[in-house]
């Protein structure tokens, strides 16, 4: 591998338990990327004891003591170099990684709540929203976090088919569009499309080495593949950079129109 070629990649995990799918997968990611020449990161939040609620112990040094406003105090944290260690050393990860991995199971439609608090602790004003402190100017696709990529791996403890076009729970991309489109693009990051490994609570040994071959596979495209093509907000699809042109996806409404649709024209 040519020096050029050589990227790091950030892997963030949630689970409880050491012997969990969830940890295994990052494991088996960890050496996948390693045996591609690639340097990895690892936040395995329940070892890191990773504090998940976004309060006033985040701001050690404030700007007004009277009424705990998150964005003004966030803004003067990043700003002025007074974040918590724990909240600096992640962001510090992040900006060095060309490409973050989030693996976690899906409980309740989501990620467990120590990683979306990852998220809100890490995802400052002036990094990952309110960039160059122009407010919402660079956001869905642009921003502090552009020029990575970003990769959901969740274990789904269900049955494909209920995540399925018309599944009773509803297609997996749709419940994790909050996560790709909000958290990861909003801030410029290119979002793969979702990696899942179904049936999480009883895979065999044959099915579990399916997923683990399903997995490298996609890790080896991970700085190839095509992301989710989500329409950006300074692109010419929202003139006002709020609201959808009415020529763009006319007749549609919701999360679908947010996406391109590619191939079809």
């Amino acid at each position: 591998m040519h020096s050029h070629d050589r990227k790091k990649i950030l892997i963030v995990h949630a689970h409880p338990e050491k012997t969990s799918l969830t940890h295994h997968l990052a494991e088996v990611a960890s050496r996948t990327l390693r045996d591609q020449g690639h340097e990895v990161l690892h936040s395995d939040l329940y070892a890191m004891g990773w504090k998940s609620a976004l309060d006033a112990q985040d701001f050690p040094v404030r700007q007004h003591s009277d009424r705990l406003s998150i964005i003004a105090e966030s803004e003067h944290a990043f700003a002025h170099g007074c974040q918590t260690s724990d909240v600096a050393e992640e962001q510090r990860k992040l900006l060095a990684a060309d490409a973050l991995i989030l693996q976690f199971p899906l409980w309740w439609f989501s990620m467990p709540a120590i990683m979306k608090g990852w998220i809100d602790r890490v995802w400052a004003y002036g990094l990952a929203y309110g960039y160059r402190g122009a407010g919402n100017a660079y956001r869905y696709g642009e921003g502090g976090l552009a020029g990575k990529r970003a990769l959901l791996s969740v274990c789904v403890g269900g049955p494909e088919v209920d995540y399925s076009p018309r599944g009773i729970n509803g297609p997996l991309e749709q419940l994790l569009f909050p996560i790709t489109h909000g958290s990861l693009f909003f801030p410029g990051m290119e979002v793969l499309p979702t990696f899942a490994v179904y049936g999480a609570e009883h895979l065999n040994e044959a099915r579990l080495a399916t997923a683990e071959d399903a997995l490298r596979l996609r890790l080896a495209g991970l700085f190839r593949d095509k992301p989710i093509p989500f329409r950006t907000q300074n692109g010419g699809d929202y003139p006002d950079a709020h609201v959808l042109a009415e020529h763009i996806a006319p007749g549609q409404s919701g999360l679908a129109a947010h996406v391109e649709e590619v191939g079809l024209g």
